[in-house]
């Protein structure tokens, strides 16, 4: 299953708030995700235990480097809403005093971190429609994990945002090590991430 799209009612000119109350009133099922990409609802389903293997394994060696006041996230939704859209990332990193008041969602300028990990569904928002989103809304940091890049799985890391573009800053093949910068100063073994 791919991801479905939800018609926003109100067609062009529709505004910000009228896409979030969607958002908010789509009812998926359990575990699907539900994002705005380029001011179109998308409804994905759940990951594959692979993907969700793929974020716990990097989660740990992550929590081994951030600050205590950050937090690691799996299902917090960033908003971009001067680029249309709502992203649910596979994980963010971020000051825990980014959730500090009303809300689902947290502004993607407020995250450290982001990192996207591919899914037949969603590869094509993962590749563009995302790297452009965050790179547009000031996200230091974007790690691409791509197990179904061309048939040789790779993480590329997206980093130092300019004029809503960012430059990469390393791309390695899955089994090779991948360098995350301060304030991680982390080497990722992209060797143990599950190939789907």
């Amino acid at each position: 299953m791919g991801p479905l799209t939800v018609d926003p009612a109100p067609g062009p000119g529709q505004d910000w708030d009228d896409l979030v109350r969607i958002w908010e009133e789509t009812d998926a099922p359990e575990g699907c995700k539900v994002e705005i990409i380029e001011e179109i609802v998308t409804v994905s389903p759940p990951p594959s235990k692979d993907h969700s293997s793929t974020a716990s394994l990097l989660q740990r060696p992550l929590y081994s480097v951030i600050p205590e006041d950050w937090g690691i996230y799996q299902t917090l939704g960033v908003t971009l809403p001067g680029r249309g859209g709502i992203y649910i990332p596979d994980l963010v990193v971020l000051p825990r005093t980014a959730l500090f008041g009303p809300g689902n969602t947290v502004p993607a300028e407020e995250a450290r971190l982001v990192v996207e990990i591919t899914s037949r569904a969603n590869a094509n928002h993962d590749r563009v429609s995302k790297v452009n989103g965050y790179a547009k809304a000031g996200v230091e940091l974007f790690l691409l994990l791509d197990p179904w890049h061309s048939g040789r799985p790779t993480a590329t890391l997206y980093g130092e945002p300019e004029d809503g573009t960012y430059r990469v800053l390393e791309t390695v093949e899955y089994g090779r090590e991948l360098t995350l910068p301060e304030p991680f100063g982390l080497v990722l073994d992209t060797g143990v991430f599950p190939i789907s």
